[in-house]
């Protein structure tokens, strides 16, 4: 059997965990073959993505002309399927937020990927992400295309279960996989108990570089380190409103933001008004290496996230032993232990989230290091990207059978 990924992007800065994946199911003997609907080229740092883009045939880059021509000869050569596909788009169009155009868009892409999948001989396609990315492997098996399956993330597919129609996709595809037992119970609410039972937990999971590392001593320095997307539901700005009241005491820290995204100007804007220029660092994106160096720098990882799944980093950071300063949000809870391994806070909340990072700056080092090994214990057992793709690579082989 051959295996196709999709995803809207790939590879990208922040889905290093998809190639991890990847890499782990192509050990386990299945050809994996990667697509992908747009590129995000320029933004790539690490080698490791841009060797993956070499492997990537990209969607788009055929053109508007090349997805007509896709479409219409789909309707040609199967009108009834067309037809039937069709009105599917239209359905789920007509009740999303992006409208039956963009869906209609969506239809082209299933239509040329259809041809790319047979000519590659593709049994399986797997996406990551319920939106786009498995609406158009969704819209290519009911053209008559290879039979589907997708990894669901959260928060954005739980925050708009509706426009996004994840209950007919979770219909119409062969399993589903959910992250977290968090968002395995998300996925329950959203279709009905008798397809309960193909929807499995497949952890994200981190590869021997982190999980084999020897331990390196936590700094005797006041520094923590927030990695990812500058963006609202990762809550930096109150990371920032934290950072001002610990300043306000006169104690000394350094925080570096590795990361870009929307949000730069707003955050950057924020830190002159609080006078923190020479507290805080944004790096923009870093390659692995890189975040691992800046890991290792750090006393803590701190990410206050308003919405999530549950994220790598925080796996990556424990793996690094490293305590995590994050927040009782989604699956985070099932990684993170209180007192254990590190510190969660009530989303939102700035007082809490001061008073961790102040502990989290002021205690022993030893003390330190013993949660680091906690956590790194805890990601072994939980979040080992191998045993996590033997998972995977059996749900695949199950399909075949």
């Amino acid at each position: 059997m051959t295996v196709a990924y999709l995803v809207n992007q790939y590879p990208k800065v922040s889905h290093s965990f998809i190639r991890r994946e990847i890499l782990g199911v192509e050990s386990y003997g299945i050809p994996i073959a990667r697509f992908a609907i747009r590129s995000c080229e320029s933004e790539l740092v690490d080698e490791g993505d841009k060797l993956e883009l070499e492997k990537t045939r990209i969607v788009l880059d055929i053109g508007i002309v090349g997805l007509l021509w896709g479409l219409v000869r789909v309707a040609i050569t199967r009108p009834i399927r067309f037809l039937s596909t069709l009105r599917l788009t239209i359905q789920v169009g007509w009740g999303s937020e992006r409208g039956v155009l963009r869906h209609l868009a969506y239809l082209a892409e299933a239509c040329v990927l259809l041809r790319w999948f047979s000519q590659a001989d593709i049994t399986h396609v797997h996406a990551h992400f319920g939106t786009n990315s498995t609406t158009v492997p969704m819209l290519c098996h009911a053209l008559g295309g290879p039979p589907y399956s997708f990894t669901v993330h959260g928060p954005e597919e739980f925050d708009k279960v509706g426009a996004i129609s994840l209950a007919e996709k979770i219909k119409r595809a062969a399993f589903v996989v959910a992250v977290s037992s968090f968002g395995k119970s998300q996925l329950y609410r959203w279709c009905p108990s008798e397809q309960w039972s193909k929807i499995h937990i497949v952890h994200c999971g981190v590869d021997e570089k982190f999980l084999r590392q020897s331990p390196i001593p936590v700094p005797d320095c006041p520094h923590l380190v927030c990695i990812g997307r500058l963006s609202e539901q990762k809550g930096h700005l109150l990371l920032i409103e934290a950072a001002g009241l610990l300043a306000a005491e006169g104690l000394p820290f350094k925080i570096v933001l590795v990361g870009d995204g929307e949000l730069r100007p707003e955050i950057e804007n924020r830190i002159t008004q609080l006078g923190l220029e020479d507290k805080i660092e944004i790096t923009g994106w870093l390659s692995n290496d890189q975040v691992q160096k800046q890991i290792l720098a750090a006393r803590a990882v701190v990410l206050p996230s308003f919405a999530e799944g549950l994220p790598v980093v925080i796996m990556e950071a424990l793996a690094l032993s490293r305590p995590v300063i994050s927040t009782y949000v989604a699956g985070i809870p099932e990684l993170v232990e209180p007192g254990v391994c590190g510190w969660l806070v009530p989303a939102g909340s700035v007082t809490v989230l001061t008073e961790a990072m102040r502990t989290a700056l002021q205690l022993p080092v030893d003390k330190l290091e013993q949660m680091g090994k906690a956590g790194a214990e805890r990601v072994a057992q939980q979040h080992d990207a191998t045993k996590e793709a033997a998972k995977l690579a059996q749900l695949f082989q199950s399909v075949r059978s």
